[in-house]
């Protein structure tokens, strides 16, 4: 079957669904990071629900765990077709279709080797220099005197100077490319003009790397194949969408979790405190953050390619799914006592946070020790850290792929 046959029945399939209820709750249902919505717990008796995008399209929101992991491994549901023309949208998309399903665009390229190399917190020198930039980072912060802002002045630029350090990119050009990122990620109903501008830069600024004598990391790996007649198929602006797209969704991934990660750190002192009395906790304890932290703003979404049975739904070919992952990452019937953070839990990977099947995060143990460096440096240098303001006084951002506060005020 074609491209454009599926695209075609996709249409078809879609308009033929005229039987849905005229109203729908709006999903997401809260862009505050620092609860839990109230509409999670009684999902658990209908854990496929009907809901309504933000861009006012029907989709199946899945909520339990079994039923979370079974969309996200089986290939029946695409994630790759969620850009399709025609198909039920999530929000409008802020970057070229092709893009959507980036991690199969570098695999078929044959660029996953070169990738998941770069991706490796084993490369030789890594772990040390996220250890001086962390500790840099927040020395400058308690120099400059409380409150300081741990996501303007530590999560992003941490985040960003990793991105920029392994894609072989000066330090000093991450500000330009963090520019883009409020756009980039942004949920919007309709297209946003800005987010085509800001592609636009990025692709060429990754363009000139290729050709920048000066480019090291994965930039300088990239630009080097197009000399070998293996990789004649590869174009510039391919190979300049690995770098754009890697640092965006890099960067807004590893500091958004790092930010949450921070919130829910100070949301429970009792866990604090474990980690000050033993460092080597500290593992667990970024898997446990990944289990309960809400930094995953929207459902991961999906896209039936066929009928298919799911718990006692019928999700119908064309239909969107969205995988709710807090959801996942609080059901009772895999994690107890899903509410209380414990760093004994047996099956404390377990969680969706960063994924599953085909499009498992590649990254998953480089943004793991990001944060373990991360909160170790914190802890050694701010054992005191707490927030600066009430909880109830952040502001949290809408509207955007990433449940983050605008600023996280903190004293030590």
């Amino acid at each position: 079957m074609s491209v454009e046959t599926l695209h075609d029945e996709l249409r078809d399939d879609r308009d033929d669904r005229d039987d849905l209820p005229d109203e729908l709750p709006d999903f997401p249902f809260s862009w505050r990071g620092d609860q839990l919505p109230d509409e999670i717990e009684l999902l658990r008796k209908e854990p496929v629900k009907r809901v309504r995008t933000i861009a006012g399209d029907p989709a199946w929101l899945v909520s339990s765990h079994a039923l979370c992991k079974q969309v996200l491994e089986d290939p029946r549901f695409s994630l790759a077709e969620t850009s399709a023309p025609g198909v039920p949208r999530q929000y409008a998309l802020t970057i070229p279709p092709e893009v959507v399903n980036n991690m199969g665009n570098i695999t078929g390229a044959g660029l996953r080797k070169a990738v998941l190399k770069a991706l490796n917190p084993k490369a030789p020198g890594l772990v040390e220099w996220m250890r001086s930039t962390a500790a840099d980072l927040v020395d400058r912060a308690i120099a400059e005197g409380a409150p300081a802002d741990l996501r303007g002045q530590f999560a992003d630029p941490y985040s960003a100077a990793m991105h920029c350090h392994i894609l072989g990119i000066p330090q000093a050009d991450a500000p330009r490319l963090m520019r883009s990122l409020d756009i980039a990620f942004m949920n919007s109903a309709c297209p946003i003009t800005g987010a085509k501008l800001n592609w636009d830069r990025d692709m060429a600024y990754m363009v000139e790397r290729l050709d920048d004598p000066s480019t090291t990391g994965l930039m300088a790996e990239l630009a080097a194949l197009r000399e070998d007649p293996e990789y004649d198929h590869l174009t510039d602006e391919m190979l300049a969408t690995v770098g754009v797209t890697m640092f965006g969704a890099g960067v807004i991934s590893t500091a958004g979790f790092l930010t949450m990660a921070l919130v829910s750190l100070i949301q429970h002192p009792e866990l604090k405190a474990e980690l000050l009395a033993d460092r080597t906790k500290i593992p667990a304890a970024v898997d446990e953050l990944l289990r309960i932290n809400l930094s995953i703003g929207d459902g991961l979404p999906r896209l039936a390619l066929e009928d298919v049975t799911l718990g006692d739904v019928e999700v119908k070919k064309g239909e969107l799914l969205l995988v709710l992952v807090e959801g996942a990452n609080f059901d009772p019937e895999v994690f107890r006592d899903p509410h209380t953070v414990d760093l004994t839990r047996e099956n404390n990977t377990a969680h969706l946070s960063f994924g599953g099947g085909r499009h498992y995060c590649p990254a998953t143990a480089l943004g793991k020790k990001h944060a373990e460096i991360a909160l170790e440096t914190l802890l050694d240098k701010m054992p005191d850290l707490q927030l600066a303001v009430p909880i109830a006084q952040l502001v949290w951002r809408t509207g955007f792929m990433k449940r983050i506060p605008e600023r996280l005020p903190v004293m030590w």
